[in-house]
């Protein structure tokens, strides 16, 4: 069971108003729908899952904002894909082993566009870089 796909469907950034001298930066990440799919590898069918998933990155004071959209492809033997959506379905809840895979793999992609897209907005990154300091 592993990630083997990924891309992104929305990219939409904004840069609202000029910096200020304290910026925060809320993150969130989430799964709004889960499905099966059929996942071909070579002349043999397996199941699948795609994941739709929603990373924002909201600034304040309201100075701008990033959301990525995408899909990421999971593949998992039937049983699993099976247990997965069933509890989707139910509960909109997947197990939190799985779950952790989605969102690393997500905050791994999504964190390097909005790393760029801050950079073109000249928007804070969203993640802090080491710095040197002289002695």
């Amino acid at each position: 069971m592993t990630v083997i796909g990924f891309n992104f469907t929305t990219i939409k950034a904004e840069k609202k108003g000029p910096m200020t001298q304290k910026v925060n930066i809320k993150k969130n990440v989430g799964v709004n729908k889960v499905e099966k799919t059929d996942v071909e590898l070579g002349s043999s069918k397996q199941d699948g899952l795609k994941f739709h998933f929603e990373y924002t990155l909201d600034y304040t004071p309201k100075i701008g904002n990033i959301t990525l959209g995408g899909e990421l492809l999971y593949l998992a033997d039937s049983k699993t894909t099976k247990d997965i959506i069933k509890k989707w379905e139910k509960d909109k809840k997947v197990d939190s082993e799985i779950m952790q895979k989605i969102f690393n793999a997500v905050l791994l992609k999504a964190e390097i566009q909005a790393i760029i897209l801050s950079r073109d907005l000249n928007l804070p990154p969203p993640i802090q870089f080491p710095k040197v300091k002289t002695t």
